[in-house]
């Protein structure tokens, strides 16, 4: 037989046990042991040796498609298929969306191979220093990491806006919100969003953004939640809080592509997809959530309008008025007693831009000024000339 014959390292190893077995210096049983083989096995090889030669130790399959592999046109088809419409797509999700959307049922390693042998792609995963495991919290709502993800979500269809993304540290649950950036406003309204589906978590792990930390004051997030008991930690590098990084990179590789197949290109439509499908579907696929305690507590006894605001002091004038952004405010005769000058009141802007002056517990009322009032002239500082005093003879004048 003329041709060049490949053989593996074991097959080289089982040629020279045949060899010496045909110059009788090896018994079957040998052979058999040496081989891990049954005795029966050795004859059926031994006699395939003495019609073919050397070729009896290779397989009859090798360079013929696997008997227990996908057809030829089946495989044209998904690469076929992959061309024209998921260029894009890793192995993974390619093969997700082939079972969701094509009802074909095909192994990721597979797709890969497939890909890989037409130079469709590497899919190596980028090589990152060596990190110490942190292990997992022990139940929902012990931590919640929470970070912002500016990118291109929409391919250029609608602006460039802001994914603010919350992830349970313990069971991987997501919760998503598009905003159009890492604002205080939004994170307070994603943040009240998630306390009222889920409850209030434990701790909230952050960056040190300027929404998040200051070095001498809290920010209003921060108030918040101090008010409502949860702990604030902020990390000091992006690695440390890798959850949610990871998160934000599988959200850029398959709710891209979501958001694509929706022909999605608006912050509200985004929003609405969330809710109505892809939370869900992604919860369903990669959180854990079974065995896991709930601790989040209630929000029953928390005035969530007053806790998710934007809050500051401002000092009563003489006239009763206040200041703020540059406008004049006058405090209004109600019910509730004003408070002297020179006292602090509390000024709240509720998330719908709603102004509420509280001082102490009572709600004042007010009436926003177009113009700085009038100020109230002083009283004369020199006595009249018929003042009782100037009549009243007082030193040399006795």
């Amino acid at each position: 037989m003329n041709g060049i014959l490949i053989m593996t390292h074991n097959e080289q190893e089982r040629l020279k046990v045949f060899s010496q077995v045909d110059e009788h210096l090896l018994t079957y049983a040998e052979a058999a042991r040496l081989l891990s083989l049954s005795e029966r096995q050795i004859y059926r090889l031994m006699k395939s040796y003495h019609s073919n030669g050397n070729t009896a130790v290779v397989h009859g399959l090798r360079g013929k498609p696997s008997n227990r592999g996908f057809p030829q046109d089946k495989r044209e088809h998904i690469l076929k298929l992959y061309r024209a419409q998921f260029g894009d797509y890793g192995p993974t999700l390619f093969a997700e969306v082939l079972l969701d959307e094509h009802k074909i049922r095909v192994h990721h390693e597979t797709i890969r191979r497939w890909l890989l042998s037409e130079g469709m792609g590497t899919f190596e995963r980028k090589k990152r220093p060596h990190r110490r495991k942190r292990e997992r919290r022990s139940a929902i709502g012990e931590l919640l990491q929470f970070d912002g993800s500016p990118h291109d979500w929409f391919e250029g269809r609608g602006t460039v806006c802001c994914l603010l993304h919350a992830i349970d540290d313990a069971s991987g649950r997501a919760f998503l919100r598009f905003v159009p950036s890492e604002n205080s406003a939004d994170v307070l309204r994603t943040l009240r969003a998630y306390i009222e589906r889920y409850g209030i978590p434990q701790a909230v792990y952050t960056d040190r953004g300027s929404v998040f930390y200051t070095e001498h004051n809290l920010t209003d997030v921060g108030r918040a939640m101090e008010m409502l008991g949860v702990r604030m930690i902020f990390a000091n590098s992006p690695q440390a809080k890798g959850r949610v990084e990871r998160g934000n990179r599988t959200h850029q590789d398959r709710l891209v592509k979501e958001l694509r197949q929706a022909g999605i290109s608006t912050i509200a439509d985004a929003n609405q997809f969330l809710d109505d499908s892809y939370l869900d579907a992604h919860n369903t696929r990669f959180a854990c959530t079974e065995g896991l305690a709930d601790i989040h507590r209630s929000v029953q006894e928390y005035d969530l309008n007053n806790i998710f605001c934007f809050q500051t002091l401002r000092q009563v004038r003489n006239d009763y008025t206040i200041t703020l952004d540059g406008q004049y405010i006058q405090l209004e005769l109600s019910d509730s007693p004003l408070p002297p000058p020179k006292q602090y009141v509390t000024v709240r802007r509720w998330l719908d831009d709603s102004l509420h002056i509280v001082w102490k517990t009572d709600e004042l009322k007010f009436t926003q000024l177009p113009r700085k009032p009038k100020r109230v002239p002083a009283l004369p500082r020199k006595p009249a000339p018929n003042h009782p005093w100037r009549m009243k003879p007082i030193g040399r004048a006795r």
